[in-house]
């Protein structure tokens, strides 16, 4: 869990080196981790079933493997292709097999108070590494390499492979069906949305066709599992499971905090990287205070809420991480250095560690102990997909208005000759896109003094222009979650069941 969640704070911290060293683009990159979190979400719950029909011990090692594999490609990749390959898909799909199987085989393997300890422990990596991870993968970018962090990974799972004889395997009673339509369904569904939020990022064809195709699949998902449900038959999850009013919201503000962490640490990291110049060591330093402060409300909201109610502190948690991105929205033009932010990211970050401390328990309270797992897995998904949304969406958002401000801003320039503009304009929107003024001014050959820096003008401001914009999808994705904890304030407060609290603490 620790290497799960360490993995991706070193993607996003040293996302500027990796540009770099394999001659690539921002967006480019920025596509492969969207993915990655777009693979697992969208194959959680099918290889859920595949754990349970194969053997639960069996799918942890091939997911462990899987996952090994994609760190290693890290550490050897010469190209992006193989960072899409081998490290979003291979390494997306070892994820989402790994999950599953992980919380199943805890579960068969403690029990009473050593389980609800396991499961804890689970939870305390997670949150050391989402705490540690920025400054730990800043650390080895700047001194080492970008790869030696993942092949740390790598070292790290196969001492976990050497002691997988210690873990006893879990057997599965249930049936053995398998609901292959509802199973294909799902895949489509979140893949169009996300994959056609990234194909817009990229500039191809047929976006609004993969969104349809996306959105439409979810609909004939929800309709399907309905339909096979009513006549007994085995489906991909319970239909009956969205009944329960707190579960929908629940759902939903899980997926909304996961769109708006999403959405920050794919525009932060580049702020930090570009406009300041920041290595991968500075740019992790100035993240401390959101991934710390995270971590410290977590802890202490979850011992200390008492007799608070989950929905009161969970609404807290979104207008903390609302003002926290609001506040950041204004400084990016105007600071100089990292030092400006810490206010909000502190703000934003206790917000983000209400939330985890609060929507999970919150969301599998209604459901009955026999079906946790099935719930827990939906919850999975749900948020792995809010996170994927949230890094195509900014992403997407940030490059479309960078084009735009590139051509927009030439055109408006009285220093750049008439007849180079369109010329310089596309110069940059292809070649200068999300790069440093540093970068820039490298590349810059043949114009006089004054054309230069009129064109290093324009790619600040259009640099600035789209982060902030960027950043405004974390922020109406915050406000979207004030909206639903109203909601959640309107439903009775349900106690978890211990396997509820257990599924949470994992």
């Amino acid at each position: 869990m620790f290497v799960l969640v360490v993995d991706t704070s070193l993607m996003n911290v040293s996302i500027s080196a990796v540009i770099d060293d394999l001659d690539t683009t921002a967006s480019g990159v920025q596509s492969a981790i969207a993915l990655e979190a777009l693979i697992s979400a969208a194959f959680i719950l099918i290889n859920s079933k595949v754990g349970d029909l194969i053997g639960r011990k069996r799918a942890y090692v091939l997911g462990l493997v899987a996952y090994a594999i994609g760190a290693l490609a890290m550490t050897l990749a010469q190209s992006l292709a193989a960072i899409v390959v081998f490290w979003a898909v291979i390494g997306g799909l070892g994820a989402s097999l790994l999950l599953p199987a992980m919380q199943s085989l805890i579960h068969g393997n403690f029990s009473g108070p050593a389980q609800k300890q396991a499961y804890a422990l689970v939870g305390a990596a997670a949150a050391i590494a989402a705490a540690v991870g920025p400054l730990l993968g800043g650390f080895v970018t700047t001194f080492l390499s970008w790869r030696v962090g993942f092949g740390l990974e790598v070292v790290i799972i196969a001492v976990v492979l050497t002691q997988v004889r210690l873990i006893r395997d879990v057997p599965y009673t249930g049936s053995r069906a398998i609901d292959l339509v509802g199973a294909l369904l799902s895949v489509v569904g979140m893949g169009g949305v996300v994959l056609g939020i990234l194909v817009w990022q990229e500039g191809g064809q047929y976006v609004v066709l993969l969104l349809v195709v996306g959105a439409v699949a979810l609909i004939a998902l929800s309709r399907w599992l309905i339909r096979r449900q009513r006549a007994q038959r085995v489906t991909l999850l319970d239909p009956r499971l969205f009944r329960h009013p707190n579960f929908t919201a629940g759902i939903s503000g899980q997926m909304l905090q996961q769109i708006t962490l999403g959405g920050a640490m794919i525009a932060l990291p580049l702020f930090l990287q570009m406009t300041l110049e920041y290595n991968a060591m500075q740019a992790g330093l100035s993240l401390a205070p959101l991934s710390l402060t995270m971590f410290a409300a977590a802890m202490v909201a979850g011992r200390k809420a008492g007799q608070r109610r989950p929905a009161a502190i969970i609404r807290i948690g979104f207008v903390l991480a609302s003002v926290g991105m609001a506040g950041i929205i204004p400084l990016v033009p105007r600071v100089d250095s990292g030092w400006w932010l810490v206010i909000p990211l502190v703000v934003t970050g206790a917000g983000l560690g209400l939330l985890v401390s609060q929507l999970n328990n919150y969301t599998l309270a209604p459901v009955e102990d026999e079906r946790i797992s099935e719930a827990a897995g939906v919850n999975s998904a749900a948020g792995s997909f809010g996170l994927s949304f949230g890094l195509a969406m900014a992403g997407g958002v940030m490059l479309a208005a960078l084009s735009f401000s590139f051509t927009h801003l030439t055109e408006q320039s009285t220093v750049i000759p008439a007849n180079e503009k369109q010329q310089i304009a596309a110069a940059l929107e292809n070649d200068a896109e999300v790069m440093s003024n540093t970068e820039l001014d490298q590349r810059i050959t043949g114009q006089p003094p004054a054309v230069e820096q009129a064109v290093l003008a324009i790619n600040a401001e259009a640099r600035s222009r789209s982060l902030q914009l960027a950043l405004l999808v974390p922020l109406l994705a915050g406000a979207a979650g004030i909206a639903n904890s109203f909601r959640m304030m309107r439903l009775p407060d349900l106690k978890p069941s211990s396997a509820a609290e257990q599924a949470g603490l994992g």
